[in-house]
């Protein structure tokens, strides 16, 4: 049950084409605009979510409800999905359809840091300084975009469960990297079979997947029926299989100059991110801000512990917040 600031919280949703490529917007509060410069009444600041793999900003929507209200309503709080893993409502294709060069292999994993950064130059004024919240490979796409742009005034990131390295060498990685990279084809026709099934099917299939869990967030199922598109798991299997090819060793240069913007969140469970990663990482960076969970959240937090995270990132940045 949410409380009654919650249920109330204004939540605007956009699809839109960026590079391109169909995305999907969630915005949570009363800004929907934040790139015109002449206007009185931009906010200060813009927390934006950058997901992890799947990028569905529809798991998100927990979370940016209960962490724009833990802010009192003060900032607008905004989740993009990352380019092409939306089903597109009707009407609207996966690529657009124009004679402008978009974005080269925008579906792909510098594709997506591109893709996030033209976001912010087309619809958020510079002057707007950002605190960029990541999850999993969302943490790669930030310190990218951070290294890439670095006239973007970012107060902080935050990294949850980041898969920054040696991405194929984790526990899961060694499992799924041949699937990904060889077999992820064979994929296809089973997604698409199962895609014409009713819709309430297609939810209680993602229930019953689901069934270990106490509790699961009634948005991540509506979000995982998604994942019966054909078009969308094509790109969301090939961007997976870029991740295990491309994050190899992490870019220790872009942490140390951006070190006191950043704040890591490790898992203690995490098998894309094992604990040893955050003891060498520690070990590199004594004076960073580097945590490691002690509530045994998993690594896809988005389904069971939204409001949980929200609350605790909310109480990392208290100190930030009152010196703006």
């Amino acid at each position: 049950m949410r409380s009654p600031s919650e249920e109330s919280v204004p939540l605007h949703e956009e699809f839109i084409y960026c590079c391109g490529a169909a995305t999907h917007v969630l915005k949570c509060g009363p800004w929907k605009d934040l790139s015109k410069d002449e206007s009185k009444n931009l906010p200060r600041l813009l927390f934006m979510i950058i997901p992890g793999n799947p990028g569905l900003a529809g798991y998100y929507r927990t979370f940016i409800q209960a962490l724009y209200c833990g802010l009192n309503q003060q900032y607008p709080v905004w989740v993009v999905s990352h380019a092409g893993h939306c089903k597109p409502p009707s009407g609207m294709e996966m690529i657009e359809d124009t004679d402008i060069k978009e974005l080269e292999d925008v579906f792909g994993l510098n594709g997506q840091v591109e893709h996030k950064l033209n976001f912010l130059k087309k619809n958020v004024s510079k002057e707007i300084k950002l605190v960029l919240i990541a999850h999993s490979i969302g943490c790669y796409i930030t310190l990218e975009m951070m290294k890439r742009a670095s006239e973007l005034q970012v107060l902080r990131s935050v990294l949850l469960f980041p898969t920054i390295e040696r991405m194929a060498q984790s526990p899961q990685g060694k499992l799924m990297t041949p699937l990904l990279c060889k077999l992820r084809y064979a994929l296809y026709m089973p997604v698409y079979l199962l895609s014409f099934l009713p819709e309430g099917v297609k939810a209680s299939l993602v229930r019953f997947a689901l069934r270990g869990m106490k509790t699961c967030d009634e948005s991540s199922i509506t979000t995982s029926i998604n994942l019966f598109s054909v078009d969308c798991i094509a790109n969301i299997l090939y961007m997976a299989s870029q991740e295990m090819m491309k994050v190899v060793e992490r870019d220790s240069t872009t942490i140390k100059q951006n070190l006191k913007k950043l704040i890591f969140y490790y898992g203690t469970g995490d098998s894309w991110c094992p604990q040893h990663y955050y003891d060498e990482i520690k070990m590199d960076f004594p004076d960073g801000d580097i945590r490691l969970c002690e509530k045994g959240l998993r690594h896809a937090f988005v389904l069971d512990a939204s409001k949980e995270m929200a609350a605790m990132i909310t109480d990392w940045l208290q100190d930030d917040l009152t010196k703006l």
